[in-house]
């Protein structure tokens, strides 16, 4: 069974916007592995956020990946802006793609990991036939569109199938869960297969000066599940 490294990736939604550059800085001396970037169009999910402009003056601030999560409409039309912008990884709703392959492949063809991310109802199986194109799947354990939700407890039975279904099809692509991702939910997402942890409040919600303790317990109580 592959087992990949754990990585925290905080979700600016929850910084403070006012000082991103300085959050950026805070959580990447933190421990930080990704930074985690919600471009919401208020079509897709019922909020508006980061664009092209955010990930592109980001890009000189940090050398941690930039892993941008696209919530919009029609995301084929914006990915080789946010690939050009500095994204390394890019990850589209398979809810909002009817050509789901090609997209895929035109993030991987703009030089970005291809990434899919699945609403808390939609069902696995959204995968058949595009699993040799991903680089890692993303499940929403909210519902997307604004932070500080809680987490779903019926997601994790369908973390561990995409598991077991990523063992026998792509074991080399990662899972990662983003929405109510803190201390508490930890070690059930690393016991049922998750890798990548995308966490806002429980990172956010502290004073910048304690951005290291929270992301070390986060991943300290991820690694627990594995001991």
């Amino acid at each position: 069974m592959t087992v990949h490294p754990i990585r925290i990736a905080p979700s600016l939604l929850s910084a403070d916007l006012a000082h991103l550059a300085d959050e950026v800085r805070a959580v990447e001396q933190g421990g930080a592995d990704w930074l985690h970037i919600d471009v919401m169009d208020g079509r897709f999910v019922p909020n508006l956020t980061f664009g092209m402009p955010l990930v592109r003056s980001l890009r000189p601030v940090t050398k941690l990946p930039l892993d941008v999560h696209l919530m919009i409409v029609e995301p084929e039309r914006y990915i080789d802006v946010f690939a050009q912008a500095g994204a390394d990884h890019i990850t589209v709703h398979a809810e909002a793609c009817p050509h789901l392959e090609r997209t895929l492949a035109q993030i991987q063809e703009a030089g970005c990991k291809a990434g899919v991310a699945l609403n808390p109802s939609t069902p696995l199986h959204a995968l058949d036939y595009v699993w040799h194109r991903l680089d890692l799947v993303l499940i929403m354990t909210v519902n997307p569109g604004f932070g500080g939700q809680s987490f779903i407890q019926a997601t994790l039975p369908k973390i561990q199938a995409l598991s077991q279904a990523l063992q026998h099809h792509k074991p080399d692509a990662l899972i990662a869960v983003d929405g109510g991702v803190s201390p508490q939910t930890a070690p059930a997402i690393a016991e049922a297969g998750a890798s990548v942890f995308v966490a806002g409040n429980a990172v956010f919600s502290a004073a910048s000066e304690l951005y290291a303790q929270k992301i070390h317990a986060i991943r300290e109580a991820a690694a627990s599940a594995r001991r």
